[in-house]
């Protein structure tokens, strides 16, 4: 009767090992350092409204596989919405000397391809909040950052992208916005 019963709880231990499941890793655009820039300015650029595309909308992970396919990575997320994970990242390193400023943020590619970069493509509009309001600016800015192979990678890629935009923001803040910056 103990062999049966040995075999029974050694098949259900083989059953349960089976069906493990690797566990989420959680990801998230906001670098660990905080960028000086943001701490030293006496002004701030308020996020009016952020939308990114439906396909990643998502609290996973979504990479680029080949010409036209896209993969929906099950055990990597994102700690927050990518729309707030980018809010998230972006006050913290937006800067301005100027004050009552304003953006909205529509991104068009989030692009993530392991082994070969990060894209970010938005169009922006930044405006001046106030009594003396004036014409707002509305740009487009592509960056684009090299990743490895690893998805860690591709976050970093993609933070340093958020950090190229912000500066850029911050840059034609500070002028007075009627030109938009070049992408460096």
């Amino acid at each position: 009767m103990a062999f049966p019963l040995k075999i029974t709880l050694l098949a259900g231990l083989l059953l349960l090992a089976a069906c493990r499941s690797e566990p989420i890793q959680f990801h998230t655009l906001t670098p660990v350092h905080r960028s000086t820039a943001s701490l030293a300015a006496g002004g701030e650029i308020r996020i009016e409204s952020i939308t990114v595309p439906p396909q990643v909308d998502r609290p996973q992970i979504v990479i680029r596989q080949g010409d036209s396919g896209v993969a929906i990575l099950e055990t990597q997320w994102w700690a927050a919405s990518l729309v707030d994970e980018l809010r998230s990242a972006l006050v913290d390193q937006l800067a301005s000397n100027r004050k009552n400023l304003a953006v909205r943020i529509e991104v068009q590619r989030f692009d993530s391809i392991p082994g070969r970069y990060a894209l970010l493509d938005v169009k922006w509009r930044l405006r001046q909040t106030g009594t003396d309001e004036r014409t707002p600016l509305t740009c487009r800015t592509v960056v684009q950052s090299p990743s490895g192979p690893t998805i860690d990678d591709l976050v970093i890629a993609q933070q340093n992208n958020v950090k190229r935009f912000a500066a850029l923001l911050s840059q034609a803040a500070d002028k007075s916005p009627s030109e938009c910056p070049a992408a460096q």
